[in-house]
C-alpha cells in the first residue's frame, strides 16, 4: 500500500516564511540578470526610484508621489516574481530535505570479493550467529570475512554483507543471498519486497532496510552518486538546468521585450515632435514610459515561467517518479508513442491455470495428473496454479522412483520432471510452449495431434495462454492459462488515442494470443515475440519517422531499449542497468505509471503555453489604458480610446502596473499546481486553450484595471 502523500498548500508557513525571505534575496542582479524579461523591470524599478528620488531635491518630470507610486508596484512586480520561484523552489527543497533525512551515517561491513567458498576466519561475525536465513554450513559457504567500514568510505566495486536490521550503504546489485527489504522510506511502500542475486530484482537502494536474512552486496556507486543523492539534486530546483522549450520560450519574450523597447524609446522623441509642432500637452515622462514598457512585456509568464519549470519537475516527484532532468519530463509531454509490456502493464501478470483441454482418447484426470506431476518442481506462479487446479481436479497420484528436475529456460521454452522408471528407461513429463513441446515428441518420434493444435490456437484466440503436456512422446493435451486485463486500461488507452498518442503492446507471447489481447485492451498495434533486438528496432524505426517514443521496463534486456527511448521509465525494482539506462524511474515500480507520466509533461507544457497567451493578450487592455493616458494632452482625440473611462491619465497609468504586478501573484497557484490536461485532440485543446486563457487575458485586465482605477480614485491616491 502506497502511504499518503501531504498536499501542497500554498500558504503554509514553513513554505511561505522562507520563500518571502528569498525573494528579497533575489533582488541581487546576479540573479536578476538571468531572467531577460523581469531584468527589465528590475532596471525600471532602480530608475524610477532614482527619479523619485530626484523629485524629492527638485521640481521633476511628475510629481514625487506618483513616480515613487510607480516605482513601489515595479519593485512589487520583480518580488512577486522572485516569490513564485522561491515558493516553487521552497516545495522541491523540502522534498530534497524530506530525502536528505534518509541519508544516515552507518557503518557497513566490507568484504573481500566472494569466490568459491570463502570463510569466516573465526566462525561468525564478532560473536554473531550465521546469517539468519539458512544454516551455518551455508552461510560460511556464502560469506566471508568483514571488516568495519563507514559508508562514506566504500568505493564502487566494494562488497558488502548486509544482515537483518542493517541498512543497505549504498547502491548496489545482490551477489549472494536473499533478503526481504523494506524500501518504504524510498518508495511509500510499506509492503517489504524480496531482493535476490540473480535475474531482474538483484538491485538495492542505499538508505533502504534488510528486514530478514541476509545479503551480499557488490557496490555500484561511489559516495555522492548514489540513486537518492541524485534523487536530491533533480528535486533542488535552484539548480534545475532549462529545458530545450523554455529556452526557445524565452528567446520568444526576449524578442518580444526587445520589440516593445525600441518602441517606447522611440515614443519620447515622438513625443517632443508633437508638443514643440502643435504647441500644446506636455512631453511625456520617462516614468510613464516606463511603465507602458514594463506593462507590454510579457512580465506575467516571465515571471513565472522558472516557477513553472520547477514545479513539473516536483509534481513529478509528487507521483513518486524521479526525473534525470527537466528535459525528460518535456519529452513525456511530447510523446506521441507508448511502448508498453503486456505483461504487469496491460494484465495483471500472474497467469493462471484455468483449464485442461485433453487430447482425443485422453481423459480430463489423466492430463491433470500429468500436468500435475510436470509442474512439481515449478515454483512459478503459472506452476503451483496447474498444481493447484490439477488437485481441485481430484489429481492426486504421486511420482515414483529417482526424479530430475528439467528447469525451464528460454531456449526449450519448457519444463517438466525425469522420473527413472523402477524396470529401467526414464520417463520425460514436459510441459511448455506448443511449438517447443512438438519439437520435443517429434524428436522422440510422436507427434502432435491436429485437435490438440486446434484446441492451442483456439485458446490463443481468446487471449489466453496455451501450454501444450507430454508423457513422452504421447502429447495428453493443453493446459490453458489466462492473464487478465486490467480493469480501466481499455479506457486509458482510448484517452490517449484522444491525445494523439500510439499505443504499441509488447510481448513475447505468439501472435495469436498477442492479437487477442490487444483487442482486448484496446491497443493500437503489438510486437509478439519480442526480442532485446526486435525493441530495440521498432524503438529506432519510430524515432526514423519523427516520433518521440516513451517505454517502460525493468530488466537487463531492456537497457537497450531504454537508452534509445525519448522517455524511458525504469522500475525501481528493476535492474542497475535498467535504471542506469532510463531517464526515469519510478519509485512505486508501477509500469502503468507511464501514462500518468505522460499526461503530468503535457500538463506541464500546457501551464506554459496558457500563461503565455493569458500573458500577452494582457496586452490588448494595458495599452487601452496607458497610450491615452500618456497622449491625451498633446492628441485630445485619443481620448475616445480611454474605453474603460479611468479617472486621470496618472491613476490610468498606476492602475495598470498595479494590475500587472497583482496578476502574477494570483496565478502563483496555476503556476504551481499546473493546467490540467485533458484527453481531447489537439485542435480542440487549441480552441480550449484560446478560449479561456487567450479570451480571458483580453477580459480580466479590463475588470481589474478599472476596479484598481475606482479604488484609486475613491482614496484619492491619484
Amino acid at each position: 500500500m502506497t502511504t499518503p502523500k501531504k498536499p501542497f498548500v500554498l500558504l503554509d508557513p514553513a513554505l511561505l516564511k522562507p520563500a518571502i525571505a528569498a525573494s528579497f534575496a533575489k533582488l541581487s542582479p546576479r540573479v536578476q540578470w538571468r531572467n531577460p524579461v523581469m531584468f527589465v523591470v528590475y532596471i525600471g524599478s532602480i530608475l524610477t526610484t532614482l527619479l523619485g528620488l530626484q523629485a524629492l531635491q527638485a521640481p521633476g518630470e511628475a510629481p514625487a508621489g506618483f513616480i515613487f507610486a510607480v516605482a513601489l508596484w515595479l519593485w512589487f512586480t520583480v518580488l512577486f516574481a522572485n516569490f513564485a520561484e522561491a515558493i516553487a523552489e521552497g516545495r522541491s527543497k523540502a522534498q530534497a530535505a524530506s530525502l536528505r533525512s534518509l541519508k544516515k551515517s552507518t557503518w557497513a561491513k566490507k568484504l573481500k570479493e566472494p569466490r568459491n567458498g570463502l570463510r569466516f576466519a573465526d566462525g561468525p561475525p564478532l560473536g554473531k550467529t550465521a546469517p539468519s536465513g539458512g544454516s551455518a554450513a551455508h552461510a560460511v559457504a556464502s560469506v566471508g570475512v568483514w571488516l568495519p567500514e563507514q559508508a562514506e568510505n566504500l568505493r564502487k566495486g566494494d562488497v558488502v554483507l548486509v544482515e537483518a536490521g542493517d541498512m543497505i550503504p549504498l547502491d548496489g546489485e545482490v551477489v549472494e543471498g536473499v533478503a526481504s527489504v523494506d524500501e518504504s522510506a524510498i518508495t511509500g511502500e510499506s509492503a517489504p519486497v524480496v531482493r535476490e542475486s540473480g535475474g531482474d530484482f538483484s538491485s538495492v537502494t542505499g538508505g533502504t532496510r534488510v528486514l530478514s536474512d541476509w545479503l551480499v552486496v557488490r557496490i555500484s556507486v561511489n559516495p555522492g552518486e548514489s540513486f537518492l543523492d541524485r534523487m536530491i539534486g533533480m528535486v533542488e530546483g535552484a539548480k534545475r538546468a532549462r529545458t530545450p522549450n523554455e529556452i526557445a520560450l524565452t528567446i520568444l519574450l526576449v524578442a518580444l521585450t526587445i520589440v516593445f523597447l525600441v518602441v517606447t524609446v522611440t515614443l519620447l522623441p515622438f513625443s517632443i515632435f508633437s508638443v514643440a509642432a502643435s504647441g500644446a500637452g506636455s512631453v511625456v515622462s520617462i516614468t510613464a514610459l516606463i511603465a507602458l514598457l514594463v506593462c507590454l512585456i510579457p512580465t506575467t509568464i516571465g515571471g513565472l515561467l522558472s516557477a513553472v519549470g520547477v514545479a513539473g519537475m516536483s509534481r513529478m516527484m509528487q507521483a513518486n517518479v524521479s526525473a534525470t532532468s527537466g528535459r525528460a519530463v518535456e519529452a513525456a509531454g511530447d510523446v506521441d508513442v507508448l511502448l508498453l509490456d503486456k505483461t504487469g502493464t496491460i494484465t495483471h501478470g500472474n497467469r493462471q491455470a484455468s483449464s485442461f483441454l485433453p487430447a482425443p482418447g485422453v481423459t480430463g484426470l489423466q492430463l491433470a495428473v500429468c500436468a500435475m506431476q510436470a509442474s512439481m518442481a515449478d515454483e512459478t506462479p503459472e506452476g503451483r496454479s496447474i498444481v493447484a487446479l490439477a488437485q481441485r481436479s481430484g489429481a492426486a497420484e504421486p511420482l515414483v522412483g529417482s526424479m530430475a528436475e528439467v528447469p525451464f529456460t528460454a531456449q526449450t521454452r519448457m519444463s517438466g520432471m525425469d522420473v527413472q522408471q523402477p524396470g529401467g528407461g526414464v520417463r520425460q513429463l514436459r510441459k511448455g510452449a506448443v511449438d517447443a513441446i512438438r519439437r520435443h515428441v517429434e524428436s522422440l518420434g510422436g507427434s502432435v495431434p491436429a485437435d490438440v493444435t486446434r484446441a492451442a490456437d483456439e485458446v490463443s484466440r481468446r487471449g489466453s495462454t496455451p501450454l501444450a503436456v507430454s508423457d513422452g512422446a504421447q502429447v495428453l493435451g493443453v493446459v490453458e492459462l489466462k492473464d487478465i486485463v486490467k480493469a480501466g486500461i481499455k479506457e486509458r488507452f482510448g484517452e490517449l488515442r484522444r491525445m494523439g498518442i500510439k499505443t504499441v503492446m509488447i510481448t513475447g507471447d505468439n501472435r495469436l494470443t498477442a492479437a487477442a489481447i490487444a483487442a482486448e485492451a484496446g491497443v493500437d498495434d503489438f510486437l509478439a515475440e519480442a526480442t532485446p533486438e526486435d525493441k530495440l528496432r521498432l524503438i529506432r524505426q519510430y524515432q526514423a519517422e519523427g516520433r518521440l517514443v516513451a517505454m517502460t521496463g525493468d530488466g537487463t534486456n531492456d537497457a537497450p531499449a531504454l537508452a534509445q527511448a525519448d522517455v524511458a521509465v525504469a522500475m525501481n525494482s528493476g535492474t542497475q542497468a535498467a535504471k542506469e539506462a532510463g531517464n526515469m524511474v519510478d519509485l512505486d515500480s508501477n509500469p502503468t505509471k507511464l501514462l500518468e507520466i505522460v499526461e503530468t509533461g503535457k500538463a506541464l507544457l500546457m501551464t506554459r503555453g496558457s500563461l503565455t497567451t493569458f500573458s500577452i493578450a494582457n496586452d490588448v487592455a494595458k495599452y487601452f489604458a496607458i497610450i491615452p493616458a500618456i497622449f491625451v494632452t498633446t492628441y485630445p482625440q485619443l481620448a475616445a480610446l480611454n474605453v474603460m473611462r479611468l479617472g486621470s491619465p496618472s491613476s490610468a497609468i498606476l492602475s495598470a502596473v498595479i494590475f500587472n504586478a497583482l496578476i502574477i501573484m494570483f496565478l502563483i497557484p496555476l503556476a504551481l499546481k499546473g493546467v490540467k490536461y485533458r484527453a481531447v485532440g489537439a485542435a480542440a485543446l487549441l480552441r480550449r486553450n484560446l478560449l479561456v486563457y487567450g479570451l480571458g487575458g483580453l477580459v480580466v485586465p479590463f475588470v481589474g484595471i478599472k476596479a484598481i482605477d475606482l479604488l484609486l480614485v475613491a482614496l484619492h491616491v491619484a
